[in-house]
């Protein structure tokens, strides 16, 4: 009872940090914005809410400015059956990757996920923020 009271609090002060401190999304052309609409269709983050690696990707996201499906696998029995039934484990964050050809990959880990995210989806370089603001 002690433990998951802890938890609680922990979890209410990390939200609260990362409300606080939240990124600003990176400008974006509409061309851009149409293209990473497009690119990021078939994205899923599953999730839970107060955990700090969930909270180190949702930052990612949103400083990229990328519009990704999140899914509480926490709230949802649904999510979390799908996480563990088709990922393979409950590990949270977790990318879900579906290709144009219809297969799947399942991306673990916070930092290999804002990698990938950062690879995939760099932010406009300074020239092209200007040029298109």
């Amino acid at each position: 009872m002690i433990m998951q009271s802890i938890r609680w609090l922990l979890g209410r002060v990390i939200l609260g940090i990362d409300w606080l401190t939240s990124p600003k999304p990176v400008d974006r052309s509409e061309q851009d914005m149409a293209r990473i609409r497009k690119a990021t269709k078939h994205l899923t983050l599953y999730h839970y809410r107060a955990c700090p690696f969930c909270v180190k990707t949702r930052r990612q996201i949103k400083r990229l400015n990328l519009p990704i499906e999140l899914r509480n696998a926490k709230r949802n029995p649904q999510w979390k059956k799908e996480l563990v039934e088709k990922g393979g484990k409950e590990q949270v964050p977790c990318l879900h990757l579906v290709d144009a050809d219809g297969s799947e990959q399942w991306l673990y880990e916070s930092s290999d996920i804002n990698r990938w995210l950062e690879e995939r989806f760099p932010p406009p370089s300074t020239e092209e923020s200007t040029a298109t603001g």
